[in-house]
């Protein structure tokens, strides 16, 4: 069966995840070397300690929040990891038309780890969608019929 839309789509969104899965390493290489170095760490509690608005607790929870956000990007990126994995084993499957229902319901799942509405996803939906409805053709009736009846035009009921 020719299922060249669903590979289309998967192989877009396969390219898009794995662009959002380095760009997620950039983005956290560059927070960690900010986070870590020791003079933009001191002139940002300093400007925050320099608002009189802000307790010390304040800026406790402030830089609380900080570390915590950074644990929840990491696991966004693993999130893509995987969501990239379970496509590659969808993509695998429509290739060799293996099997069409499972490849859905890795391309469901991986766009539900890979961000439920970002466009990488919304194309896995619908790739998915597609290897859920599109059905493989029927063969032709006529070589089934019982030719032996053929002389006179008539079949008997």
């Amino acid at each position: 069966m020719n299922r060249t839309a669903e590979k289309a789509l998967s192989i877009i969104a396969a390219v898009l995840t794995a662009i959002g899965v380095v760009f997620g390493f950039l983005v956290m290489a560059v927070v960690n070397l900010i986070k870590n170095d020791p003079s933009f760490k001191q002139d940002f509690e300093a400007d925050m300690m320099a608002d009189p608005s802000l307790t010390q607790a304040d800026i406790d929870a402030i830089l609380t929040l900080f570390n915590i956000m950074g644990g929840f990007f990491w696991l966004l990126i693993i999130g893509l990891i995987i969501s990239l994995v379970l496509n590659i084993i969808g993509i695998v499957n429509i290739w060799k038309n293996k099997n069409a229902k499972l490849a859905g319901i890795m391309f469901i799942i991986a766009g539900v780890l890979g961000g439920i509405l970002s466009l990488s996803s919304i194309l896995l939906y619908v790739a998915a969608i597609l290897c859920f409805t599109k059905k493989p053709t029927l063969q032709d009736d006529l070589q089934y019929a019982d030719r032996s009846y053929d002389s006179d035009g008539m079949r008997p009921l």
